[in-house]
């Protein structure tokens, strides 16, 4: 794993528990530090939910790290850094640098192009898109994007990987936000436009979609766990490149603006400072 936010702790969590030895990479000492206590935090979670016996026994498989270098022997990489299109281009080469040649490289990117990002390496056959969802512990899904470049037999493994951590795989052709965040972030764009215009609350808004839908989670509370930063971000690269239907709302810009990112900062549409 390279980059241990919220994300990539979730991903390494979930390859730690199918068995997996991880290493998990992060940009310095200090965030490595913090990327090891999300993981040791998501498997004592674990341990109290009776998924595993000995958290001890999960954690030794667990390897924080600074330098690329401790990629060589990884058979899989995921990148799991911020959506920033730059950053995610620098460290994908940062990884290829350092990877054995067998080595297949993913990025968990929830909307940039994978041919965009395919740029980045001498050998894009070997690349494609794992992207995971957040919480990943409870997250039955993960979508394998298939760059242009992907070599074919890398479908099949991938769909494997997602199988052996318990999950369900869609395949979906590089497209700009895919299938999950394009559809996810047009209906969470229209839910914060209707409490723009005073259609109804926010939590009103999620019960019809939670009750009348079958959905798990409202739009706007499922905004508030991925963060409005991040909302707005891929709300902003999918207008630009599918045109003015995914136009961020007024409200979404003057919420970020104002530092309302959701769970994370303890308010986005609803109060989580409890």
């Amino acid at each position: 794993m390279v980059g241990g936010g919220r994300m990539g702790a979730g991903i390494a969590h979930a390859l730690l528990l199918a068995g997996s030895a991880v290493t998990l990479v992060e940009r310095d000492a200090p965030a490595a530090a913090g990327a090891r206590d999300r993981v040791t935090r998501a498997v004592a979670g674990s341990v109290e939910r009776g998924l595993v016996a000995d958290a001890d026994a999960v954690l030794t498989r667990l390897t924080t790290a600074t330098d690329p270098a401790e990629l060589r022997a990884a058979g899989l990489v995921i990148e799991a850094v911020p959506e920033d299109v730059d950053l995610k281009l620098v460290t994908l080469r940062a990884i290829e640098d350092a990877v054995a040649p067998g080595a297949v490289v993913a990025s968990n990117t929830s909307s940039i192009s994978l041919d965009t990002l395919a740029e980045a390496l001498a050998r894009p056959e070997r690349f494609l898109g794992l992207h995971f969802f957040n919480p990943v512990p409870a997250s039955r899904l993960v979508e394998v994007v298939i760059a242009t470049a992907t070599a074919p037999h890398l479908r099949e493994q991938a769909v494997a990987w997602v199988e052996a951590l318990g999950k369900t795989a869609v395949v979906v052709r590089n497209a700009p936000g895919f299938a999950s965040s394009r559809l996810g972030v047009a209906l969470g764009l229209e839910a914060i436009r209707m409490v723009e215009a005073g259609v109804a609350s926010a939590a009103d808004i999620d019960a019809a979609m939670t009750l009348g839908y079958g959905h798990p989670t409202g739009p706007l509370r499922l905004t508030d766990l991925v963060g409005l930063d991040v909302r707005l971000g891929i709300a902003r690269y999918l207008e630009r490149e599918l045109g003015p239907r995914f136009s961020p709302p007024d409200l979404l810009v003057r919420l970020v603006e104002q530092g309302r990112l959701g769970r994370k900062t303890g308010r986005g549409f609803y109060d989580w400072s409890e």
